[in-house]
Order: structure tokens, then C-alpha cells, then sequence
């Protein structure tokens, strides 16, 4: 299984605090985890991956999130997720 259906299995287990590329307004979104500056859960992008879109789709159907926030968000469910494995 790719890591990233993985990221999307456990991405509510994550720190996302830790995470400079995302924020929790209370109120906006109903508290979900955004990305910083938009109004994006950071869980559609994982579901979109999990349904088989790309990155390059993802930031064409959310034009409000840049790539350096998807790569970071990617890099810190990784490197979140082998923590937990090892």
C-alpha cells in the first residue's frame, strides 16, 4: 500500500500542530485542519490521492493551496507515519 493511502488512514492520529504549513481556526471549516490561508482541509488532499488524483490535479482543483504547502504536508504525514511504524 502506498504511504500516502497510509498518511490517509492514520492522518487524524498526527500532530498537525507541529505541521507550519496548516492551521485549526475555531469556527472555519467547523475546526478541521486547514491549509494555512484557505479554506482546505488537509484531509481533501489525502482523499483525493486515496481516489487516485495527482498532486498537479489537486493543486488544480484547489488553487488557494501552493505546492510547498502539499510537499510539506506530504513530508510531515511521512515522516510522521515512520515514527509510528518504527
Amino acid at each position: 500500500m502506498p504511504w500516502f493511502v497510509e498518511a490517509a488512514i492514520v492522518w487524524r492520529m498526527l500532530d498537525w500542530s507541529q505541521c507550519t504549513v496548516v492551521e485549526r481556526v475555531p469556527g472555519k471549516v467547523s475546526g478541521a485542519w486547514l491549509f494555512k490561508g484557505t479554506r482546505v482541509p488537509v484531509r481533501a488532499l489525502f482523499e483525493n490521492l486515496e481516489g487516485g488524483a495527482t498532486v498537479e490535479q489537486f493543486l488544480e482543483w484547489f488553487p488557494g493551496v501552493t505546492r510547498e504547502q502539499v510537499l510539506a504536508v506530504l513530508k510531515f504525514a511521512e515522516s510522521s507515519l515512520s515514527e509510528t511504524v518504527a
